[in-house]
């Protein structure tokens, strides 16, 4: 993996930004994980100059409306240039059985059925289970139940073919027992809903979040090389990067990053 490209940055509320959402990239290829809240992953990609064509591992993490109901326009838009012999190979969806079962539902009120009976055929449902392994992209990855108590959900370990570890413990703090998996990380993409000094005003720990100060705290005990937030609020867009970094860089001692939808970053040791 070569490259990050943030596709969205924040949580599920938000107005102002897209919900997060990222793709790495190696070589021509990318893995998409997530797909945000609707239809805007489609301008997100169209930004990022990803072409649908060249996506073909999609990772969905859990549930939650922010990072599922993308998934179906995807299935939609690639389905269709299947049908119409534009994209070459299978689209590989990688999730847990019952996110499966959730995106096979939402795809059948929603998707027509030229497109729906290439399931199982050219768009695969890989069936996740805690500490799985999988090669994706020349990557290893290895797929961890985060055990989250709000709906189930997974994150990964990605080592690349350059060496680096990527951590992504998905949208929730990173629980304890993945720290000896996470620890020493060249890069952590963690969430932080806001500041640690809104945190009364924004509430994140009721929603089983994070504050910028945490996360840094997080990532220094866990010796991450590079941070990078994401999953915040947005009353403050303008300002989110300049304010998040204040509060994080005298927490953490690596890298930081703040990124912007739409922003690209080299992953380098």
């Amino acid at each position: 993996m070569e490259k990050l490209i943030v596709l969205g940055t924040g949580e599920a509320a938000v107005t102002r930004c897209f919900n997060t959402c990222f793709a790495l990239k190696h070589k021509k290829e990318y893995l998409l994980v997530d797909a945000g809240g609707g239809n805007g992953i489609l301008s997100a990609l169209e930004k990022a100059e990803i072409p649908l064509k060249k996506i073909h591992h999609l990772f969905v993490t859990h549930a939650h409306s922010d990072h599922l109901l993308g998934v179906p326009w995807i299935i939609r838009m690639i389905g269709t240039r299947m049908n119409q012999e534009k994209y070459e190979g299978e689209l590989h969806i990688y999730c847990h059985r019952e996110l499966a079962e959730a995106i096979r539902t939402i795809t059948s009120l929603v998707v027509q059925k030229k497109i729906r009976r290439l399931f199982d055929e050219r768009i695969l449902f890989h069936i996740l289970e805690d500490g799985e392994q999988r090669e994706i992209l020349d990557s290893r990855f290895t797929f961890y139940d985060i055990c989250s108590t709000k709906a189930k959900q997974f994150g990964f370990l990605c080592e690349t073919e350059t060496g680096l570890r990527l951590a992504f413990p998905g949208d929730e703090p990173c629980p304890e027992h993945l720290y000896p998996a996470f620890r020493g990380t060249d890069w952590l993409f963690h969430e932080a809903f806001c500041l640690y000094e809104e945190r009364e005003r924004f509430r994140p720990y009721e929603k089983h979040h994070s504050t910028v100060r945490d996360a840094c705290r997080l990532a220094e005990k866990l010796s991450a090389k590079h941070l990078v937030l994401w999953h915040t609020e947005d009353k403050d867009l303008a300002r989110r990067k300049e304010r998040y970094l204040k509060e994080g860089q005298p927490c953490f001692s690596g890298k930081l990053y703040v990124p912007e939808d739409g922003e690209i970053l080299p992953l380098e040791a």
